[in-house]
C-alpha cells in the first residue's frame, strides 16, 4: 500500500509539489549539517509511538505512512541512520517495543555501526522503560 501511495504522489498531478520539494530537501540537508557539525551523533525516537500489534493499522494506510514521519526526513537528506529497539512499554502483555534513531554524518557509517554496536552491548538484558514513554503510557 505505501508503494502505491508513493506512486500516486508522484503521478502527474503531484509533480508541481514534487518540483517545489526541492529546495525543502536542501534547508533539511543543510539544518542535519548544522546540527552535526556540533554533535557526533543525532538520537531521535524512531516513530512517533509505540509499535502497534500486527494487522492492526492495515485498515488505515495513512496511519502506516505517519508511521515513518521520525525517518523520513533523514532519508531526504540523505544521511546514514540506524533504530535500535531501546525498550518496551511496560505493563502491555505484548511488551510493545521502543525504537531509537541514530543518525551520524554523510559516509560515517563505520561510526555509526560502531556506537549502535557499543549501545546495544550495554543494554543487553537490561529491561529498559524509557521515562517518557513510560510517563505517556501510564497504566
Amino acid at each position: 500500500m505505501r508503494i502505491l501511495m508513493g506512486t500516486y504522489a508522484l503521478s502527474a498531478g503531484y509533480y508541481d509539489a514534487r518540483i517545489t520539494s526541492v529546495p525543502n530537501r536542501t534547508i533539511i540537508r543543510n539544518s542535519f549539517k548544522e546540527a552535526l557539525d556540533k554533535n557526533d551523533i543525532l538520537i531521535s525516537p524512531a516513530a512517533p509511538s509505540i509499535a502497534y500489534k500486527i494487522g492492526e493499522k492495515k485498515n488505515d494506510p495513512l496511519a502506516m505512512y505517519a508511521g515513518d514521519i521520525m525517518t523520513v526526513n533523514v532519508n531526504l537528506a540523505g544521511l546514514p541512520a540506524l533504530v535500535l529497539p531501546c525498550g518496551v512499554v511496560e505493563g502491555w502483555s505484548t511488551g510493545l517495543p521502543v525504537g531509537l534513531q541514530m543518525i551520524r554524518a554523510a559516509f560515517d557509517e563505520e561510526k555509526l555501526l560502531r556506537i549502535g554496536h557499543i549501545f546495544e552491548q550495554t543494554l543487553q538484558g537490561c529491561f529498559f522503560v524509557p521515562p517518557l514513554v513510560a510517563d505517556e503510557w501510564a497504566y
